[in-house]
């Protein structure tokens, strides 16, 4: 029997750098949690999205909701809490990254389904990395076996259940996973796959969509 799969989308900040709550700003007529739930919806045979406790939106059934907590990880753990204990794998995927990709969930999840505990998309850093103290420049780090993470990141329910009964807090589900004994592995990440921050990579965002580099 095929392993059955579900996503919790983390759609609970306050959106402090950006302004404002950016998971209910439109992305070409749609809100940016509305883009985060519709491909998890698509990838996965289930989804909850953790929204703030303040908002009144709610998402159309069968999609479930749970309010979020003060941190990122206590927001996981609020969507962990309703995921069904008959799921084999979990998607923990960011709402502020709008622009994922269908292919993007299948290939963390695929790379569990082979084996893993857990699986992070990732991208090479191309720019110089230095380590500073204030303006001061201590050294450049080399950045060969350095990545960086995006989401959706994927893992077994009962390693990631595991790795969140601590109460820890990460801003990476996978470095809790890795903390207790979880085989991590990575999976080419998408460049397309924007993080929404501040208001620059929302007019970043739309550019894309308008110029066909990934689909509406």
């Amino acid at each position: 029997m095929p392993s059955r799969t579900f996503t919790v989308v983390v759609a609970a900040g306050g959106g402090a750098r950006f302004g404002t709550a950016k998971q209910f700003v439109r992305l070409a007529g749609v809100t940016v949690v509305e883009r985060a739930i519709a491909v998890a919806t698509e990838a996965t045979d289930g989804v909850v999205v953790v929204l703030p406790a303040d908002t009144e939106w709610r998402p159309a059934p069968p999609v479930l909701h749970a309010v979020g907590g003060a941190t990122r990880s206590d927001s996981v753990r609020a969507g962990l809490d309703l995921v069904p204990d008959d799921v084999d794998i979990v998607a923990v995927h960011d709402a502020a990254r709008p622009l994922a990709t269908s292919a993007l969930f299948a290939a963390v999840i695929d790379a569990v389904r082979r084996g893993a505990d857990g699986a992070i998309p990732v991208l090479p850093i191309v720019d110089t990395v230095k380590r500073v103290d204030g303006d001061r420049i201590l050294e450049t780090v080399a950045r060969d076996d350095l990545v960086v993470v995006q989401t959706p990141q994927a893992f077994r329910l009962d390693v990631l259940r595991a790795a969140h009964a601590s109460g820890g807090v990460d801003t990476d589900d996978a470095a809790l996973a890795e903390a207790v004994g979880g085989n991590i592995v990575s999976v080419p990440g998408d460049p397309r796959n924007v993080k929404l921050t501040v208001a620059y990579d929302l007019e970043f965002l739309r550019a894309m969509l308008d110029d066909g580099s990934v689909s509406r």
